[in-house]
């Protein structure tokens, strides 16, 4: 990694163009919801194309998220209650706070730390960052996604820490006898110009006070930060690579066994009945049998026994809402819901360059599964998961159960990745539904194969873009994004958006999905009149807001075109893009990925440069890869391996604002990277008669090792802003477009769908979804080389 210096001077921002709607609905097979969301123009502005000079494109206004974004709208959220967290220090001198957000592996842990250390003057070591449980005073300010945890809590995190410094300040003046003016705290200790000093462990009782006041404080200036903005270490690693890391699984809570569920073979199918039920429960170990609307649990004295009942059951299942479509079906029924674009403008000097994208459903799968702890008693419940909206969770889980909310608590335990996944809380709710009917305690476990088949994912979608020209100059860009339902039912973070969202089809979940399509999605080049709308049909899946949401097909789309808008002008690709940028943000990290990148170096037949930008959560991103298509390289042989086309360099430049931990802003982008990798080469959930075949790690194709970048440069960019952005999911866009791109160039043809691999024949072989989960494997070592 790299952190090189810039001087950046942006671009003033203009005033937003008129924004109307069309009403038109569309009638398709299924149910459908329509929602338009644009940026700079109508959706008729193309009728007035004709009286734009096409000698000169028209100017590019604003679109909505370069005035107020998704981050902005979840900050403003928090504000209520963002002074509800406290710093607390104690005897033995550490400091400890709880994170009203969940750490997922994106290190906020970590940055949380250092932003207490830096203001308290405190060792990151002795700063200890736990998860808070489900706190329902904060409202909307328990919410982890869009990449806002440090973006919402860098002010509130600092304030509190700068109190707890200032009330020991004053306690160390009395026992120093000099004023606060004199004192210089360091590393826990305050020292006197005398030489005397007192330590905090001796003064966090002397600073605690007996009543509630007001406390004013000036916070560093970022001239003065000798923690932030240097690298460190994850506070969780050592934990992490020893396996001492506590996962939900991990948790030992008296009673609560091994529990599992069997579920239908077509996806979200409900039980009938068990009708071996007597049978099951004589097995090995089994302890507990109930049916839930979500299949058949069954608790035992170990998650082996339970996968051997669960592969016993004989089950009469009711159909789930797809059963017998596939793939080809789903296609259909989003082409039938496609927005028609607008006619090209009737001037004979314009042309128009289309191009037709089809993106197809991916897992939201972490390593760590959709797992939960329940302990369901007659007047009270305790639930452990890693839950990203725990207050919703609370509140539904109640509900669910006939309970009070009070008489549920949810504790927050971290998790091995999200990917949106674990913004919903369908483990949890399970578990507990299962604990109460069977008035036992369980720690439930969703098997790889309910994960990838019943668990959350990122809805199939299609792209459709069209460019208006006049010779080079672009006078329109029109993009329409068609997609399955993405579910945001889990609201803000709290029930009464969550009901929200809930409302019937136009006014709830679609309502979410325009504001947030809106408040992410920007064209950042000046391409004239632009527009963006966003059509969402079928609420049948399991979806969620997989990282990075609509950026990644959208700007993969997008950037795709660009290409294809520079090669029939016979322009350089980052030449082409350069001279059309608005944003000196963007500029600059795409100068800076095309400069260390070598852009425009000679390569190999079949091996080819992609170059991709993108602007989201107050940064820019940039993206360059080199990648092999050659046969050699495609079809090379890798044991038990899905090989294919193979990315051998990245450059990858970001402006993030202030950066907390540069460590952990690298860690980030590499793993964003490697999702631009599977998204455009590999990973993707085939539908066949009504379920996913993908069963496991072993047959969804995320990227291997084999095809991971023997090369990666992640350069993180300097930034005046003094406020930092967002890291969690800037990563992804850029990095899926640039080998998007790069494996247009490499093959001369112009991919139409994602993964490239979906259509090639199936690459695996299904496992069987009767019995539902596989045989746990009893021949570990033979499969290790």
């Amino acid at each position: 990694m790299t952190v090189e210096p810039r001087a950046r001077t942006d671009q003033p921002d203009g005033p937003a163009a008129d924004l109307e709607e069309d009403a038109h609905r569309i009638s398709v097979r299924r149910r459908s919801f329509l929602g338009y969301v644009l940026g700079g123009a109508t959706l008729v502005a193309a009728a007035d194309l004709g009286l734009v000079d096409a000698a000169a494109a028209a100017p590019t206004a604003p679109q909505p998220a370069e005035l107020y974004d998704l981050n902005d709208m979840l900050t403003d959220s928090c504000r209520p209650t963002a002074n509800l967290i406290t710093v607390t220090v104690h005897d033995d001198g550490t400091a400890s706070f709880a994170l009203p957000r969940m750490e997922v592996g994106q290190g906020i842990t970590t940055s949380s730390a250092m932003l207490i250390a830096e203001e308290l003057e405190l060792p990151v070591s002795k700063v200890k960052v736990t998860l808070a449980p489900a706190r329902p005073e904060l409202q909307f300010n328990q919410l982890t996604g869009g990449s806002n945890t440090t973006i919402s809590t860098y002010t509130p995190i600092r304030v509190a820490a700068a109190v707890a410094k200032s009330a020991l300040m004053d306690a160390a003046a009395i026992v120093l006898g000099d004023t606060v003016a004199n004192l210089r705290a360091r590393n826990g200790v305050v020292h006197a110009p005398d030489g005397s000093s007192v330590t905090y462990a001796e003064l966090a009782s002397k600073a605690a006070s007996p009543t509630t006041r007001a406390v004013g404080v000036q916070l560093k200036d970022t001239s003065e930060f000798r923690v932030i903005g240097v690298g460190q270490g994850r506070v969780d690693a050592l934990d992490a690579v020893t396996g001492r890391k506590e996962f939900t699984t991990d948790k030992q809570v008296k009673g609560a066994l091994p529990t599992m569920v069997c579920r239908a073979p077509t996806l979200n199918g409900t039980p009938k009945r068990l009708t071996n039920k007597a049978e099951i429960a004589r097995m090995p170990g089994v302890r507990d049998l109930a049916k839930v609307d979500t299949g058949i649990a069954v608790r035992a004295d170990t998650f082996g026994q339970c996968i051997d009942a669960i592969r016993a059951m004989k089950v009469e299942w009711n159909d789930g809402p797809v059963a017998g479509e596939s793939d080809e079906d789903i296609v259909q029924e989003l082409r039938a819901a496609e927005l028609a674009l607008p006619a090209p403008p009737d001037n004979p000097l314009a042309e128009t360059l289309e191009a037709d994208f089809l993106f197809y459903f991916r897992s939201n799968s972490a390593m760590d599964t959709n797992s939960a702890i329940a302990d369901v008693r007659a007047d009270r419940a305790t639930i452990w998961a890693g839950l990203k909206s725990p207050i919703t969770a609370q509140q539904r889980i109640a509900e669910a159960l006939g309970m009070t909310q009070d008489q549920v608590t949810v504790n927050v335990v971290t998790a091995g990745g999200s990917f949106g996944r674990r913004l919903f809380f369908d483990g949890a709710l399970e578990a507990a539904k299962i604990s109460q009917a069977m008035g036992k305690p369980v720690k439930l476990m969703w098997h790889r194969a309910d994960d990838a088949r019943v668990g959350r994912g990122h809805p199939m979608s299609t792209n459709r873009v069209r460019v208006t020209h006049a010779g080079d100059e672009v006078l329109a860009f029109q993009q329409t994004h068609t997609s399955v339902e993405t579910d945001y039912r889990h609201g803000l973070g709290e029930i009464i958006s969550a009901m929200a969202a809930d409302l019937p089809a136009g006014y709830g979940n679609l309502g979410y999905a325009e504001t947030i399509f809106s408040l992410t999605q920007e064209v950042p080049y000046d391409f004239g009149v632009v527009s963006q709308t966003l059509t969402e049909t079928d609420d049948r899946f399991n979806t969620g807001s997989m990282r990075n949401i609509y950026s990644p097909d959208v700007r993969c789309a997008s950037e795709l075109v660009v290409d294809q808008l520079a090669k029939k002008l016979k322009k350089d690709p980052y030449e082409f893009r350069r001279s059309h940028l608005r944003n000196d943000r963007v500029a600059a990290v795409l100068d800076k990925v095309a400069q260390v990148g070598d852009w425009g170096r000679s390569m190999p037949a079949g091996t080819a440069q992609g170059i991709a930008i993108h602007k989201e959560y107050k940064g820019a991103s940039a993206c360059l890869v080199e990648i092999d298509c050659r046969p050699a390289t495609v079809d090379r042989d890798v044991p038990d391996a899905t090989t294919g086309p193979r990315v051998t360099r990245v450059v990858f430049a970001i402006d993030a604002g202030l950066v907390i931990n540069p460590r952990g802003m690298e860690a980030q982008m590499q793993g964003g990277i490697n999702d631009g990798i599977a998204l455009a080469l590999t990973s993707s959930l085939h539908l066949r008669d009504g379920h996913f075949l993908e069963a496991s790690w072993d047959n969804y194709f995320y990227t291997r090792q084999w095809n991971t970048p023997p090369e990666v440069k992640v350069i993180l960019m300097p930034s005046d802003s003094g406020q930092p952005g967002g890291a969690g999911e800037a990563g992804v866009a850029a990095s899926f477009a640039a080998v998007a791109c790069a494996f247009a160039r490499a093959t001369g043809e112009l991919p139409t769908y994602f993964p490239i691999n979906h259509r090639d024949p199936l690459r695996f072989r299904p496992k069987p979804v009767v019995p539902p989960i596989p045989q746990s494997p009893t021949n570990g070592l033979k499969k290790t080389y």
